[in-house]
Protein backbone atom coordinates (compact mmCIF):
# COMPACT_ATOMS: atom_id res chain seq x y z
CA UNK A 1 0.00 0.00 0.00
CA UNK A 2 1.39 2.98 -1.44
CA UNK A 3 1.04 6.16 1.00
CA UNK A 4 0.78 10.03 -0.04
CA UNK A 5 -0.14 13.02 2.04
CA UNK A 6 -2.27 14.80 0.20
CA UNK A 7 -5.63 17.76 0.57
CA UNK A 8 -9.00 16.52 0.66
CA UNK A 9 -11.63 19.14 0.08
CA UNK A 10 -14.19 19.95 2.75
CA UNK A 11 -16.60 23.19 2.58
CA UNK A 12 -19.03 24.89 0.76
CA UNK A 13 -19.27 25.53 -3.22
CA UNK A 14 -16.68 28.67 -3.81
CA UNK A 15 -15.79 28.69 -0.10
CA UNK A 16 -12.72 25.39 -0.12
CA UNK A 17 -11.37 24.32 2.94
CA UNK A 18 -8.92 21.42 2.79
CA UNK A 19 -7.70 18.37 5.58
CA UNK A 20 -4.29 17.30 5.04
CA UNK A 21 -4.83 13.63 5.38
CA UNK A 22 -2.31 10.55 5.01
CA UNK A 23 -4.01 8.10 2.78
CA UNK A 24 -3.88 4.95 0.26
CA UNK A 25 -2.39 6.62 -3.48
CA UNK A 26 -5.47 4.44 -4.80
CA UNK A 27 -8.17 5.97 -2.91
CA UNK A 28 -9.91 9.01 -4.00
CA UNK A 29 -9.35 12.23 -3.54
CA UNK A 30 -12.37 13.24 -0.77
CA UNK A 31 -12.55 8.59 -0.12
CA UNK A 32 -11.05 6.91 2.93
CA UNK A 33 -8.03 8.25 5.07
CA UNK A 34 -5.27 6.35 7.35
CA UNK A 35 -4.69 9.92 9.40
CA UNK A 36 -5.23 13.58 9.15
CA UNK A 37 -2.09 15.69 9.55
CA UNK A 38 -3.33 19.18 9.39
CA UNK A 39 -5.60 22.19 7.39
CA UNK A 40 -5.31 24.18 5.10
CA UNK A 41 -8.17 27.62 5.04
CA UNK A 42 -7.06 29.57 1.85
CA UNK A 43 -10.21 31.60 2.32
CA UNK A 44 -9.14 34.22 4.96
CA UNK A 45 -5.47 36.56 4.03
CA UNK A 46 -3.31 35.20 4.68
CA UNK A 47 -4.37 31.84 4.15
CA UNK A 48 -4.40 29.65 7.08
CA UNK A 49 -1.85 26.46 7.29
CA UNK A 50 -1.85 23.92 10.40
CA UNK A 51 0.20 20.83 10.81
CA UNK A 52 0.76 18.51 13.44
CA UNK A 53 3.75 18.59 13.70
CA UNK A 54 4.89 15.07 15.60
CA UNK A 55 2.42 13.50 13.05
CA UNK A 56 3.58 15.01 9.86
CA UNK A 57 7.27 13.68 10.62
CA UNK A 58 6.45 10.45 11.96
CA UNK A 59 4.50 9.81 7.96
CA UNK A 60 7.36 11.40 6.13
CA UNK A 61 9.64 9.15 8.11
CA UNK A 62 7.57 5.65 7.52
CA UNK A 63 7.57 6.31 3.44
CA UNK A 64 4.65 8.36 2.85
CA UNK A 65 5.29 10.76 -0.53
CA UNK A 66 3.64 14.21 0.05
CA UNK A 67 2.27 15.92 -2.91
CA UNK A 68 3.50 18.76 -4.77
CA UNK A 69 0.97 20.83 -3.47
CA UNK A 70 1.35 19.96 -0.07
CA UNK A 71 5.05 19.92 -0.37
CA UNK A 72 4.45 23.53 -1.14
CA UNK A 73 2.58 24.08 2.20
CA UNK A 74 4.68 22.69 4.33
CA UNK A 75 7.78 24.68 2.87
CA UNK A 76 5.44 28.07 2.92
CA UNK A 77 4.65 27.48 6.84
CA UNK A 78 8.31 27.02 7.51
CA UNK A 79 9.22 30.13 5.71
CA UNK A 80 6.48 32.09 7.75
CA UNK A 81 7.58 30.71 11.01
CA UNK A 82 11.10 31.39 10.16
CA UNK A 83 10.31 35.18 9.29
CA UNK A 84 8.14 35.40 12.35
CA UNK A 85 11.43 33.96 14.75
CA UNK A 86 13.61 36.41 12.87
CA UNK A 87 11.35 39.73 13.69
CA UNK A 88 11.00 38.40 16.88
CA UNK A 89 14.66 38.34 17.50
CA UNK A 90 15.58 41.88 15.63
CA UNK A 91 12.57 43.51 16.24
CA UNK A 92 14.42 44.75 19.42
CA UNK A 93 17.44 45.74 17.55
CA UNK A 94 15.41 47.63 15.13
CA UNK A 95 13.16 50.08 18.14
CA UNK A 96 17.14 51.30 19.72
CA UNK A 97 18.95 51.86 16.51
CA UNK A 98 16.23 54.04 14.99
CA UNK A 99 16.08 56.86 17.60
CA UNK A 100 19.64 57.45 17.34
CA UNK A 101 20.82 61.03 19.01
CA UNK A 102 23.34 61.96 16.75
CA UNK A 103 20.83 61.60 13.84
CA UNK A 104 18.68 64.34 14.59
CA UNK A 105 20.48 67.30 14.84
CA UNK A 106 22.73 66.64 11.49
CA UNK A 107 19.19 65.96 9.34
CA UNK A 108 18.50 69.63 10.69
CA UNK A 109 21.67 71.39 9.62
Amino acid sequence: MALVIRLRRHGARKRPFYRIVVADSRAPRDGRFVDLVGTYDPNPEPPRITFKTELLERWLRSGAKPSATVVNLIERLRLTSAQKLKSHSTGADDEGTSGVPGEAPSQQS
